[in-house]
């Protein structure tokens, strides 16, 4: 997940980086997001490949989906009409937040999910055969292919409302507006929308400020956790992209483009290579701002499942696709909050403690999600490779 970071100038020296990802702070000229970053998001009409063939229509949609890390894992086969091998990029995990590349599998759900309902739209069926070749162990991927897709014509298929929000769909780390609670029927439309998966949904909001200040503690405690372990800050500075240039190059990971940074990137005084100390001001006025924002959020929510194998690990990740276009679709931001959920050892007691509080207690059940939620500004989307990276012939 897409979060904020640190910078070190060069001479061991730091200072307070902008947000990353799609919240980041856009300057005028050269730093602001490159148009070809964000061409995905204007659909498949703008992309005249995708007409050919409809299976590039329905992956065109699908590339949308969220991803840890924004590192867009995703590689598709299509060697057999009508159908989608979907497989893992190997060199795209997160080894160090992400050791049992559980998020990493959420991802190919949530990648899932919009391929389904953007074939509905099309009025085909998505057959879909999770690990045709067998599942993957539970402390590491390999080559097998994750899903193999089947698209059928079905007149009788009905059409989702959901489709209609993805391509408004963005992950907002702003602050929200905590004059403003999230009514019940909101929360009732995101439950709603987890059910075709089967995974248990629970919610925060107005009327529960106990609950909202441990929801808060939690996530800043994990929060500080990543940003004071080095080797973990560092996963996200390898995908860290600051400029407009390394984010036309890249269009994936983090996107940095605050005018100060990028002047002082271009000018080589900006130091990628280790983290700060914890007591650094660019690691403490992290924590604070942060804070801030969690103090800001009217209501978080999470989604439990039975068990933590790799099919639940895809349908989580389908249904929390599903919980954020429902959100869409009422006005609402939110945010993942993915420290805590993480089985590196620094994060063992967050871990713990958010089980607890999300009533995730018993043997095999697992917190797969998550999240803040309330009403923000809107924000910029995240950068997107083209479509014929992601297709293997």
């Amino acid at each position: 997940m897409q979060r904020r970071h640190f910078l070190r100038i060069a001479g061991g020296g730091s200072i307070a980086a902008a947000t990353l990802g799609a919240g980041s702070l856009s300057a005028c000229g050269s730093n602001r997001m490159p148009d070809e970053a964000i061409e995905a998001w204007r659909g498949p009409a703008h992309d005249a490949s995708s007409s050919a063939d409809v299976r590039r229509w329905l992956l065109s949609y699908a590339i949308l989906a969220p991803h840890s890390h924004n590192l867009q894992s995703w590689v598709v086969d299509l060697r057999t009409p009508d159908e989608i091998v979907l497989s893992c990029d190997l060199k795209r995990l997160l080894p160090q937040t992400d050791p049992l590349s559980r998020q990493i599998m959420m991802s190919h759900g949530t990648f899932l999910e919009l391929l389904d309902l953007a074939a509905r739209e099309r009025g085909l069926r998505a057959d879909i055969t999770l690990f045709p070749q067998g599942p993957f162990g539970p402390d590491r991927l390999d080559t097998r292919p994750v899903a193999h897709i089947r698209l059928v014509p079905d007149a009788a298929l009905a059409k989702d409302p959901l489709f209609s929000q993805i391509l408004l769909r963005h992950t907002n780390r702003s602050a929200y507006d905590a004059s403003r609670p999230i009514a019940p029927a909101a929360w009732q439309a995101m439950q709603q929308a987890v059910l075709p998966h089967k995974l248990g949904f629970g919610h925060a909001g107005v009327g529960q400020a106990d609950a909202l200040a441990r929801h808060r503690s939690l996530a800043l405690e994990a929060w500080r956790i990543e940003l004071s372990t080095p080797r973990t800050i560092m996963e996200s500075y390898d995908v860290l992209r600051v400029g407009a240039k390394e984010i036309a190059l890249h269009r994936d990971g983090l996107s940095l483009l605050d005018p100060v940074v990028v002047l002082l990137n271009q000018v080589g005084l900006f130091d990628r290579s280790k983290a700060p100390a914890p007591d650094d001001y660019a690691t403490t006025s992290q924590i604070k701002d942060f804070g801030q924002k969690l103090d800001s959020t009217p209501g978080f929510f999470w989604m439990v499942s039975q068990g933590n194998d790799r099919v639940t690990q895809i349908n989580a990740g389908r249904a929390y696709a599903r919980v954020q276009l429902a959100a869409t679709a009422l006005g609402l931001s939110m945010q993942p909050l993915s420290q805590a959920l993480q089985e590196y050892p620094e994060q063992a007691k967050p871990y713990a403690d958010i089980h607890r509080l999300c009533g995730a207690a018993l043997p095999g059940q697992t917190v797969q999600m998550w999240a803040r939620v309330g009403y923000a500004p809107p924000v910029d989307p995240a950068p997107r490779r083209r479509l014929e990276d992601f297709i293997r012939a």
